[in-house]
């Protein structure tokens, strides 16, 4: 999965306002609209972007959040559509959650937001 790099980029995955909500983090999530036009984007163009506050703990514990939430979003990047930008946001109850408990958020939020994508 690619690296939404930009403020611009992030700032227009928030604007959409579409979002799947679990206990510990937040799926914020938006087709682009070039690949809407084409049907399908080119191989590999999902992308995924990280934020978390400092409310989430010091900067050992937000790496690690961060951690965490890459190698789970590698799992289950394949049950999202191509051409998704994707912004995970912790919530500060995610520092505390085991790592079983995150993994079946993230199987579940990714699953709802293809589900949203397709009745779109």
């Amino acid at each position: 999965m690619e690296r939404l790099k930009s403020h611009s980029d992030f700032v227009a995955v928030l604007k959409r306002r579409r979002k799947v909500s679990r206990h510990d983090f937040i799926v914020h999530y938006a087709m682009r609209d070039e690949a809407k036009a084409h049907g399908v984007a080119t191989p590999g163009a999902r992308r995924m972007g990280l934020a978390v506050s400092k409310s989430v703990g010091n900067a050992v514990t937000r790496n690690s959040v961060k951690r965490r939430f890459r190698v789970l979003a590698s799992r289950y990047e394949h049950t999202l559509p191509e051409g998704i930008d994707v912004v995970l946001r912790a919530k500060p109850s995610a520092a505390s959650a085991s790592f079983q408990s995150l993994e079946h958020q993230m199987a579940t939020g990714f699953e709802a937001v293809a589900m949203k994508i397709q009745q779109d």
